[in-house]
């Protein structure tokens, strides 16, 4: 699906413009604590003009087949476009943890660090992740690290989805 540029697209968003629209399609998921997984997930990215879009992503865990086994992840956040390519993310998680995210947008390409995050007491022990989204071939591919139970910043999420 072609992608046009937005009429009402605030300056500061222009790098991160190709993200704008839904995504969907399938990853996987692993990391030393919990058993390796696959999944089927969506974002939405959307703007109103103003110089941020609003981010929303879930995710179910798919079986072999790719048929549904359950809900996974949820999250919501803020994409905050400043001057020259400069992000900030906001994001809040249903499993009990909000982030700040600092980072870079260009040339079809996302690159986020953590800066703080913030638990609830029922929250697992996460402190830190990395996040990479890059247009290829006219696809959304990101991959997440994290830093949690114990564990040093590795990968822990990647995904290849499509525009709908």
């Amino acid at each position: 699906m072609a992608f046009q540029f937005p009429d009402n697209l605030h300056p500061q968003c222009g790098p991160l413009a190709w993200m704008l629209g839904t995504w969907a399609g399938n990853g996987h998921g692993d990391y030393p604590t919990i058993e390796p997984y696959q999944f089927g997930q969506e974002l939405i990215f959307t703007h109103d003009g103003r110089p941020f879009f609003h981010y929303m992503a879930r995710a179910w865990i798919i079986d072999e087949a790719g048929e549904k086994v359950r809900d996974g992840a949820l999250e919501t956040g803020f994409l905050r476009c400043l001057p020259e390519g400069q992000v900030e993310m906001l994001l809040t998680h249903n499993t009990g943890f909000v982030e700040i995210y600092y980072g870079t947008a260009g040339e079809g390409k996302l690159e986020l660090s953590t800066d703080a995050v913030v638990r609830t007491h029922t929250a697992k022990e996460y402190v830190g992740g990395h996040r990479l989204y890059g247009n290829v071939e006219g696809d959304l591919l990101y991959a997440y690290d994290m830093a949690a139970m114990g564990e040093p910043l590795q990968p822990h999420t990647w995904a290849r989805l499509q525009r709908r």
